[in-house]
């Protein structure tokens, strides 16, 4: 007779499923009592295995393991346990919104954050105190913060954004470890296509390759970043893959580069060595080089120097915005695309988060966060229904290409309405108001404008109803104003949309003109409608310009004038694997409504940030 035995319990087993192979393991016993030794398989009895299977019941040797469960994550946990890790954070931050909005997410305050979440610690005790708490003085993010997170520690960063690509690895990337891996490779992280293009065009470095990027360890040490596979001249050349990144070096290790710097202001005879002009104003040298050229006097490269000490870091996902205009907040690392910040009061670029206005303020449920405030995201949540909006807060350089383009707008000439953005009479500030006002805005014309004023800054799109050469944007990245580009002929005067000009006196003017945005942020679509995964957080390997790291193409979606589009990426990035990279399948990409992409007859439908669908015109035969 037979005897039932407990199974084994494997590593990891878990003991739901223990109890079901008890059940089973008692069906199959009673099965071979019936048939008994010797006897004919004529198969089991109807309904004790359910209906057939596709796979021979003797494949299996009965004793091998079952595959062990994959090990519980975090989101695995259950409520009571989240609970128990958010229990003293929740007595102060009670109505907080989940950062996931997922159910199926089940995390505690202090999975991602750290910090205690005992229960009736007063603040300083649950919190992570900064090493520099004179920057952070509320939970607002810090104005003009530039290079500070370097000089935070690893759970200060972790503590304030746990999306930070110093500590992600700690918090995203639990679940997201392959992204945030690529992210940290990717140019929105490194930047090189900036930093090569300086040096290379003004001669401070020889290599026509980008040599260097930026990223930061969680410590603030600059890091070296490498390709994850061997590199060859081949690769370089005709997929622009880089085999490794260096940090900028000391600016004072450069050498003079920009011959032409000879001829800037002056014309008197050079100053010697050790022997000064006594007429020369400190601090502000008349010429830098010597009769001799390079190498000679001041061995200080202008370029290196700008890299390292100018805003240019602000468009990268290492460091926060700057904070301080409408177009500047966000934060950094995932938290820099994934957290809403109000930007842009514009519907066509903010979607529906323009409903929050332009000033950086919450909307949270958190009665701890003032609303009052800046720098705030609008929620303490991700989304990936992420506006054009943030995606300014770092391609707004340079202020005539890249998204601001796509937005319709293009920098300001100082000049266009200018009665309304200088004072009556005319502005002298001081070295004091000057210094100031270069810290919020590169440019030298601010100190002397009214722009140079935030407040001013801030309400400037309000002037629109009373302008009569253009429109201003309701964003202003840098301090910067952009003002709108429309369709005219070629004797300026504005044009509708079926070439008919437009009086000059018209009040009505600018709401007839086109406003020459780009056709798809016209029909409602937003940046990430077309470019999402590969093409905004990379691939894992390292590339120095942004045409070689793009994997889609418009004939992805639209087709060619012979051939029905694919929806396989042609572009020279894609998916990396096995050692080499493919094309993305776009129509297996997904969105909180549904399929990316759905056909409907042969017309190709692309729902987007408003949750309706557009039909995008596929060309090419059948």
């Amino acid at each position: 007779m037979s005897r039932l035995t407990a199974p084994s319990k494997p590593p990891g087993f878990s003991p739901r499923l223990v109890a079901g192979l008890g059940v089973l393991g008692f069906a199959v016993c009673s099965l071979a009592q019936s048939v008994g030794p010797g006897a004919a398989d004529t198969g089991p009895p109807a309904g004790v295995f359910g209906p057939p299977i596709a796979v021979p019941r003797g494949a299996r040797s009965s004793d091998a393991p079952l595959p062990a469960p994959k090990a519980a994550n975090w989101v695995d946990q259950s409520a009571a346990d989240a609970h128990r890790k958010s229990a003293g954070c929740l007595e102060c931050h009670q109505g907080t919104e989940e950062m996931h909005s997922s159910p199926y997410v089940v995390l505690g305050c202090v999975d991602c954050h750290g910090g205690d979440p005992t229960p009736g610690l007063a603040m300083r005790k649950a919190h992570v105190a900064p090493r520099n708490p004179v920057f952070w003085q509320s939970s607002a993010k810090p104005s003009d913060s530039s290079v500070l997170l370097n000089h935070e520690s690893a759970e200060f960063i972790r503590f304030v954004n746990p999306a930070d690509l110093r500590v992600a690895d700690k918090a995203c990337g639990l679940c997201h470890g392959e992204i945030v891996r690529h992210v940290g490779n990717s140019m929105m992280n490194h930047g090189a296509m900036l930093w090569e293009a300086a040096l290379y065009n003004n001669g401070a470095a020889p290599f026509k390759d980008a040599r260097y990027g930026q990223a930061y360890g969680p410590n603030g040490e600059a890091l070296r970043l490498e390709s994850p596979v061997a590199v060859t001249p081949e690769m370089t050349l005709l997929h622009g893959i880089l085999p490794s990144l260096e940090p900028l070096p000391r600016f004072e290790l450069g050498q003079p580069s920009n011959i032409l710097r000879v001829f800037e202001k002056g014309g008197e005879r050079q100053e010697e060595i050790g022997n000064p002009d006594a007429f020369e104003e400190p601090g502000h040298p008349a010429r830098r080089l010597s009769e001799r050229g390079l190498g000679t006097l001041n061995r200080v490269d202008p370029v290196f120097l700008n890299l390292q000490k100018t805003r240019l870091n602000d468009p990268l996902l290492g460091f926060m915005g700057s904070n301080d205009h409408a177009g500047d907040y966000r934060s950094s690392g995932c938290a820099a695309c994934h957290v809403i910040y109000a930007n842009d009061r514009s519907p066509t670029n903010s979607g529906w988060w323009s409903k929050y206005g332009n000033q950086g303020l919450s909307f949270t449920g958190d009665p701890m966060i003032s609303k009052r405030e800046k720098a705030h995201p609008i929620r303490h949540q991700f989304t990936r229904s992420i506006p054009s909006s943030q995606c300014i807060t770092c391609h707004m350089h340079q202020g005539n290409l890249f998204v601001n383009s796509f937005l319709g707008y293009t920098w300001w000439d100082q000049e266009s309405d200018g009665e309304f953005m200088y004072p009556t009479v005319q502005r002298n500030p001081t070295e004091a108001e000057t210094a100031a006002s270069l810290q919020r805005n590169p440019e030298a014309a601010a100190a002397r404008g009214l722009w140079g004023d935030p407040d001013f800054l801030e309400r400037v799109a309000e002037l629109n109803p009373k302008l009569k050469q253009t429109q201003f944007a309701d964003y202003h990245g840098h301090g910067w104003v952009f003002r709108a580009v429309f369709k005219k002929d070629r004797e300026g005067n504005l044009l509708t949309l079926d070439d008919k000009p437009i009086d000059h006196g018209d009040p009505a003017k600018f709401a007839k003109a086109v406003h020459l945005k780009d056709v798809h942020l016209a029909r409602g679509m937003q940046c990430v409608d077309c470019h999402f995964q590969t093409d905004v957080h990379g691939n894992g390997l390292l590339y120095g310009e942004p045409r070689a790291a793009t994997a889609i193409e418009c004939i992805d979606c639209h087709g060619t004038i012979d051939r029905r589009p694919t929806l396989v990426t042609t572009g020279n990035s894609g998916t990396f694997g096995d050692g080499g990279v493919s094309p993305a399948d776009l129509s297996k990409g997904s969105t909180p409504w549904g399929p990316r992409f759905h056909w409907v007859g042969r017309r190709l439908m692309v729902p987007w940030q408003s949750m309706h669908s557009m039909a995008v015109e596929a060309r090419g035969s059948p």
